[in-house]
């Protein structure tokens, strides 16, 4: 899909085959691992083991709406970075989608990976029809600020939302971005 290529920085953006084979699976429980070491706010509490992380991944990919779209980031090493499209469950949401774990390992944070790896997936819910997606954050992290960056809007917040990794709670915020203007079109199944 897309790519960035310099000195420094060598990777491509991919949509994720599935079933994810065993590879890619320990990379992305291993990157899943890292997010939380290095405090993101991602449904999980330190210390998150290698195993638990894995067996979240697989049950997350296989029991995933067969419309999800996984994106995975590789660089030389494996998969560096991550985010998922969920489609609405609901039938009388054909046109929305739910963003879900944007992972950056912090070795490739602040190369502009979290950008790319953003407009890939709002392309990819483009070309699968979708006209609305949702996600949320946390107030005053990295990730509140590159979707406020990216023109997404806010909705509001919720206070004590969550935990931190560390078992602190924090406040969420909820954005919403069109990727086309209403009334949307109803996608096909």
């Amino acid at each position: 899909m897309l790519g960035r290529n310099d000195v420094t920085h060598q990777y491509k953006i991919e949509r994720l085959a599935l079933p994810a084979n065993d590879t890619d699976v320990a990379q992305l429980a291993r990157l899943l691992v890292d997010a939380v070491e290095s405090g993101a706010a991602v449904s999980f509490l330190a210390p998150l083991a290698l195993e638990r992380a894995a067996a979240w991944w697989r049950s997350t990919l296989s029991g995933a709406h067969p419309n999800a779209i996984f994106l995975v980031a590789r660089d030389g090493n494996g998969i560096i970075g991550t985010v998922q499209l969920h489609p609405a469950w609901a039938p009388n949401q054909p046109h929305r989608a739910d963003i879900a774990k944007l992972l950056v390992h912090r070795n490739n944070r602040r190369t502009g990976l979290g950008t790319l790896l953003m407009r890939a997936i709002e392309d990819a819910a483009r070309e699968a029809g979708l006209g609305l997606l949702t996600l949320d954050a946390k107030r005053g992290g990295a990730a509140e600020q590159l979707y406020r960056h990216l023109g997404w809007t806010v909705v509001g917040s919720i206070p004590a939302f969550a935990f931190n990794s560390d078992g602190t709670p924090h406040d969420n915020v909820i954005f919403y971005k069109h990727l086309q203007q209403p009334p949307y079109r109803n996608p096909p199944p």
